[in-house]
């Protein structure tokens, strides 16, 4: 890993703070303003290009209303080389909470409880994007 790239801990950790404060609604500059730093600093924490010290992700945590161990949810053990392994499909999950409208969807999506409905939202996106429908996919 050269000196300049973003540690993928810290990256994820950022995309979580990103994450939840997406879903509160929080802006960056209110986020900032709760723990006593700048929106611009609140930035580079999102991006994974500034370290968050522990008691920082503890801040967090309480302005948040999440346990600290949600920051590391869904952190799969990084291989020997310090990259993602070949299947991990965590910088696309990154681009999408990064998207303007990734969040939103996400939320939205998360607030259907029909299971068919689900399923056709799925298909009605993947039609969109100009994909088949997965055959490997469970059918509900």
């Amino acid at each position: 890993m050269s000196e300049r790239s973003a540690n993928p801990v810290d990256v994820h950790v950022g995309a979580r703070v990103r994450l939840r404060r997406l879903m509160l609604r929080m802006s960056q500059d209110k986020l900032g303003e709760n723990l006593g730093v700048t929106f611009q600093q609140v930035q580079k924490y999102e991006r994974g290009t500034n370290r968050v010290s522990a008691s920082r992700l503890w801040g967090m945590a309480d302005v948040l209303d999440v346990p600290v161990q949600y920051f590391f949810e869904g952190l799969a053990l990084e291989s020997e080389s310090g990259g993602f392994g070949d299947n991990d499909q965590t910088p696309l999950v990154y681009d999408f909470i990064n998207s303007p409208d990734g969040v939103q969807l996400a939320a939205a999506f998360s607030r259907i409880t029909d299971p068919k409905v689900r399923r056709q939202v799925l298909q009605l996106v993947r039609a969109l994007a100009g994909e088949g429908e997965d055959e490997d996919a469970p059918q509900e």
